[in-house]
Formats: structure tokens, C-alpha cells, sequence
């Protein structure tokens, strides 16, 4: 299975310091929709493994993100592109919890669900938690420099950052990259 793992916040949809509380606020960044779907195309599942600690603040409810969510998938299925499932943490910094990025609980479940291991497998995220997590389940790194990752455009990424991280400018860059590297099959010649 050819599986992606995409952050949400600031990497498919605009972040914002106050949250996205509300299927209003939920906008999809220039081209990421479309990304999406040219991955799914080209045979990649894409999952989504993201941090919503406005759950756990109280400053939205599991109905909102669902309706977030919701008009996401319509969005994307316009498109021609779709999400294969939505992994979140609801949960606070202070709870202690393991599916909080920078730890491996999220991308832990979603080798779960799917019955595949994570090693190799892309983990795509604007900010050092995304990756972090990642990492540490055994997934490769790639920093999309939209988000919080467009404090680094111009700049070397610093020494926190999990080595052999790949750089990309935006979610659709990250999608050319990973379809050129797939090999292209080769035709069959007919047998006599």
C-alpha cells in the first residue's frame, strides 16, 4: 500500500494562531486540494494525522470538526481527490497524552488501521512536531514551507529538525516530487 501521511493545519488548510474553530474558518491553501488528488491518482493513499488541542480547550466540539472535516472531503472529491481517513489528538499539551505530536501515538494507530508498518512511509508537515512524530514512528520527513514552515523559506532548517528532512515549498511541490520518483512501467512486448 503506497500510503501519505498529511498534517491538516498549515500544510492542506491556512493555520491560524487562534485555531480554525469552525467549517468557515477551514480553507483550503493555493493547490493543496488538488495535490491531493494527483496523489491519489497516482495510486498514494493520503491520510491525516493532526493535532486539535482546541477540542480540549473547549474552544470547539467534535460536531465542528466534523464539519470541518466534512467540507473538506466535499472539497476535495471536486477535485477528483479524497482522504482516506482523519487521525486527531483532542487532547491538551498538559494531558500527557502519546498521540500528541512530536510522540508516535497518532501515526502508531494509523499503522494499526492499515496493517502496514511506517517505515519509509512519507509524513508531510509545516511545523518540527509533525515530522517529529513521524520520525519516530519510522516515517521519512518533509517540511512544506506554508504554515508555520514559512518562518524557514530562505534559511537552513536548524539542528532540532529530524535528519535527512526534505524541503518542499508548498504541498503540491511535495506531490511532484513524490510522483516523479515512482518508477514508470514498462510496456509488456506481446509473446509469439
Amino acid at each position: 500500500m503506497k500510503l501519505v501521511i498529511l498534517d491538516r493545519d498549515g500544510t492542506i488548510n491556512a493555520d491560524s494562531d487562534d485555531f480554525i474553530k469552525s467549517p468557515e474558518e477551514w480553507t483550503p491553501l493555493p493547490g493543496a486540494l488538488e495535490a491531493i488528488a494527483r496523489l491519489n491518482h497516482a495510486g498514494w493513499h493520503a491520510v491525516i494525522a493532526s493535532n486539535q488541542s482546541g477540542l480540549g480547550r473547549g474552544l470547539f466540539d467534535v460536531a465542528s470538526l466534523n464539519a470541518m472535516h466534512a467540507k473538506m472531503h466535499k472539497m476535495l472529491a471536486a477535485q477528483g481527490g479524497r482522504i482516506d481517513a482523519v487521525f486527531y489528538c483532542p487532547h491538551t499539551p498538559d494531558d500527557n497524552c502519546t498521540c500528541r505530536k512530536p510522540l508516535p501515538g497518532l501515526f502508531e494507530q494509523i499503522g494499526e488501521r492499515f496493517g502496514i508498518e511506517l517505515n519509509g512511509t512519507p509524513v508531510v508537515g509545516d511545523g518540527l512536531r509533525d515530522l517529529q512524530g513521524g520520525v519516530a514512528a519510522g516515517c521519512e520527513p518533509h517540511l512544506v514551507l506554508t504554515g508555520k514552515g514559512a518562518e524557514f523559506r530562505g534559511r537552513q532548517l536548524p539542528e532540532t529538525f529530524p535528519a535527512g528532512t526534505i524541503v518542499h515549498e508548498d504541498l503540491a511541490a511535495f506531490a511532484d516530487w513524490l510522483i516523479s520518483r515512482q518508477p514508470v512501467a514498462k510496456p509488456t512486448s506481446p509473446t509469439a
